[in-house]
């Protein structure tokens, strides 16, 4: 009679789902090329009866490759997507790590494609795409290479956990994604600097090293929302100083980096997780924003946020 009660109370709990532990680190080695063909097939099967997801068909390339993605992985996954066998069954023991590739990669690449809408002749007009854009406003020439882990001495021995793009002082920043102004001021670091969390809370962007005397788009503060494109700030090289508002970068540039968070303990510890943002930035160098006068071009709308958090 106890088995039978201490079975009664076990069973119904064995029958809830296992909830899956939180990712605690990713290492994103995408390569610019498979990341551009994914998203090319997903834009060009959005409206056909299959739309295969750029995410989905670099998950099912990672397990293959152990997250190397290379071009012909990329190409192989997408030809299988198209087909009528399921993930599972194209994986095998392989499954198992599906799962983390989709939400690792959901979690670096979510916010850049979907629906959104520009502003035309007083019109809306919606589109399917890469809605994200590049960090460096169109017109404006900049350089940069893969320097994510490079080693940096200032304050203590550590790695750059960023990507630096190159270019002239004055530049204009733009946001990569929207979201909202979390971090805004001087860090010894970073100099003036401005942090954005993306919508869905997965993303940090971080800008640094702005300009002195004039860091911030005019009126931007803390809490402030902001769309993909927008103003944000402007190219400088403060920082690597305690006094506020001091050149002591060398070259003038943009740090650029993306931290994920996929739980707000990870936000602020010893234990972050910073990725290699240098082949997204590549990517998104094809679409970037127009700013004249402190204000882009045109109006902005992601159709994919339907109601924004307020600040």
């Amino acid at each position: 009679m106890k088995r039978l009660l201490i079975l009664a109370i076990l069973l119904p709990t064995l029958a809830l789902p296992v909830r899956a532990e939180t990712i605690r680190w990713v290492d994103f080695s995408v390569p610019y090329e498979s990341l551009k063909y994914a998203l090319d097939e997903d834009i060009r099967t959005f409206d056909q009866e299959k739309h295969i997801s750029w995410i989905d068909t670099l998950a099912l390339a990672a397990c293959r490759t152990g997250g190397k993605c290379d071009l012909p992985s990329v190409k192989k996954a997408l030809k299988d997507l198209k087909g009528d066998r399921p993930v599972e069954e194209l994986l095998g023991s392989l499954y198992k790590y599906f799962g983390y590739y989709r939400e690792a990669y959901n979690a670096a690449l979510g916010g850049l494609v979907g629906s959104y809408a520009i502003e035309k002749d007083g019109q809306w007009v919606p589109s399917y795409g890469l809605k994200a854009f590049s960090p460096i406003a169109a017109g404006y020439g900049y350089s940069h290479c893969d320097d994510f882990g490079v080693a940096r001495s200032f304050g203590f021995k550590r790695k750059h956990l960023g990507n630096d793009l190159m270019g002239s002082l004055g530049t204009p920043i733009v946001a990569v994604e929207g979201g909202t102004v979390e971090a805004l001021g001087w860090n010894r670091y970073g100099g003036w600097r401005v942090g954005i969390r993306s919508f869905d809370n997965k993303r940090y962007y971080y800008y640094a090293h702005l300009q002195k005397d004039k860091p911030f788009a005019e009126g931007l503060q803390e809490g402030d929302l902001v769309q993909a494109g927008d103003l944000i700030g402007y190219m400088g090289r403060t920082g690597y100083s305690d006094k506020e508002n001091v050149n002591n970068i060398e070259t003038v540039h943009l740090h650029f980096g993306l931290e994920l968070v996929f739980d707000e303990s990870q936000k602020e510890c010893n234990s972050e997780i910073w990725i290699n943002v240098y082949d997204i930035v590549r990517l998104l160098n094809s679409h970037r924003s127009s700013i004249q006068g402190g204000t882009r071009l045109y109006p902005y709308q992601d159709l994919d946020v339907e109601e924004y958090p307020k600040a």
